[in-house]
C-alpha cells in the first residue's frame, strides 16, 4: 500500500485549475462533484479557489452502463444541481479517472438538466486503463498502475489517498 499526499495534490490541483480557468477565460464556474469522492474534492477546490457558487452533487448510479453487469447493488443518493446548467461553465470533479464510464454517466445526467456552455473535467488522479476516449482537462497527478492496484480516497476529513493491492480487478472508477 502506498499513500499519496492528498493535501498537496489538492493544492497543486487548485493552482492548475486556477491557471486553466484563466487561460480559458472562465470566471465564476459552477462546480459539480460526483458522489462521493468527487464531492469531497470539489468542496476542497471551491474553498481553495474562494468560489462562492452553490456546489452541485451528482449521483450517477442509474446512468452507469455496467451496474447490472457487475452485480453492484446501487444505493442511490439524490443529485442536487444548481438552478439550471444552461449556458453555465461547469467544472465536473471526480477523485479518480480510470475507465471513463463514471464521467460518461455524469455527462449524460448533466445534459438531462440542460445545455451548459462548457464542461471541464477535473480529477485528483488520472490513471491508466481508459476504456472510453475521456481525459481530464486538469489532473493533479497521472499514475500508471498494475491491474491488481486500485486507488482509494477516504475522507472527508482528512482526505487520504492510497494505492491498494486488490485480488480482483475493481469494477468501478
Amino acid at each position: 500500500m502506498t499513500e499519496l499526499n492528498a493535501q498537496q495534490l489538492l493544492k497543486d490541483l487548485a493552482n492548475d485549475l486556477h491557471d486553466y480557468l484563466s487561460d480559458q477565460n472562465i470566471s465564476d464556474p459552477v462546480f459539480i462533484g460526483i458522489q462521493t469522492g468527487g464531492v469531497w474534492v470539489a468542496k476542497a477546490l471551491q474553498s481553495l479557489l474562494n468560489n462562492k457558487q452553490k456546489l452541485g452533487v451528482l449521483d450517477i448510479t442509474f446512468y452507469r452502463d455496467d451496474f447490472s453487469r457487475t452485480g453492484i447493488q446501487p444505493t442511490v443518493k439524490p443529485s442536487k444541481l444548481p438552478l439550471g446548467v444552461d449556458d453555465k461553465h461547469i467544472i465536473l470533479v471526480d477523485d479518480v479517472l480510470h475507465t471513463g464510464r463514471t464521467v460518461r454517466a455524469a455527462l449524460n445526467e448533466i445534459f438531462d438538466y440542460g445545455r451548459p456552455a462548457s464542461v471541464s473535467l477535473v480529477v485528483l488522479v488520472q490513471r491508466n486503463g481508459n476504456e472510453l476516449p475521456i481525459q481530464a482537462d486538469v489532473a493533479a497527478c497521472k499514475l500508471n498502475l498494475e491491474p491488481t492496484q486500485h486507488i482509494k480516497l477516504s475522507g472527508p476529513e482528512p482526505l487520504e489517498l492510497k494505492v491498494l493491492e486488490v485480488t480482483a480487478h475493481p469494477n468501478s472508477e
